[in-house]
């Protein structure tokens, strides 16, 4: 049985073998800064705010995907239908402190194990 640190890893191993760019992950090597001094609701709402409509970018695959995270059932922070970005804010202004803080960490370990693979892959095009 994996601990759930490995299981971090292998989502962000997985993530990052689906093709994220470069920009991709330096901005996932500066959010947990943003993180830290604004706040995860902010710092999601800043990567919804950036991503726009703009179709795929990496503010948009990055809130994907900790979306995505949070709601895996390993997690269990958000629900399978608070994937979206209405849906997760809709969630987290009705948590208790508790809950969002342990959101908070498990966003900030999750961008931790990016920035520990990012390395290992080399980005042939840059968006």
């Amino acid at each position: 049985m994996r601990t759930l640190d490995q299981e971090r890893a292998a989502f962000a191993w997985q993530r990052l073998r689906e093709g994220r760019t470069a920009n991709y992950t330096n901005l996932a090597k500066s959010l947990p800064a943003l993180v830290m001094t604004s706040g995860l609701m902010q710092t999601l709402a800043f990567l919804q705010g950036k991503a726009g409509n703009r179709g795929r970018s990496e503010h948009k695959e990055l809130l994907e995907d900790i979306l995505k995270w949070l709601a895996d059932s390993r997690v269990a922070v958000l629900d399978g239908a608070e994937t979206s970005f209405d849906g997760a804010m809709n969630r987290f202004t009705n948590m208790t402190p508790l809950e969002y803080q342990r959101a908070t960490e498990e966003t900030l370990s999750f961008l931790r194990w990016v920035r520990y693979l990012a390395g290992t892959f080399s980005h042939s095009s840059e968006q």
